[in-house]
């Protein structure tokens, strides 16, 4: 789900590794941050930049990799940004009661 955001963070030649991004996808897991921009940005950053001379390199890629998604709910204008589908259903299973989520599952089996 975060794979290309681990392979930008590499092609702009930040040295991470695998080891870092399964420590970052286990805190995801363990949801140590659920539904933050913001807190997955220090999230991120805390598991994946190891050496402070890299820390703008990193907030290039994140904001070219996040883009449009700290807009979500703090504007009237929403615009149409691909979410990562685990953290839609997992908004989904927080948020909805049982009837509204058949009606989602309803629409969205309609839809395909």
């Amino acid at each position: 789900m975060f794979l290309p955001f681990f392979l930008q963070l590499k092609q702009a030649k930040i040295p991470v590794t695998l080891r870092e991004y399964l420590t970052l996808l286990e805190a995801m897991e363990k949801d140590l941050v659920t539904y933050d921009v913001e807190g997955f940005y220090y999230l991120a950053r805390s598991a994946l930049v190891k050496d402070e001379r890299n820390l703008d390199r990193f907030d290039v890629v994140f904001s070219e990799v996040f883009k449009g998604i700290e807009r979500i709910g703090g504007s009237d204008e929403i615009e149409n940004v691909d979410l990562p589908e685990e953290w839609l259903r997992k908004l989904a299973e927080k948020h909805l009661s049982e009837e509204e989520k058949k009606k989602l599952k309803r629409w969205v089996v309609g839809k395909s």
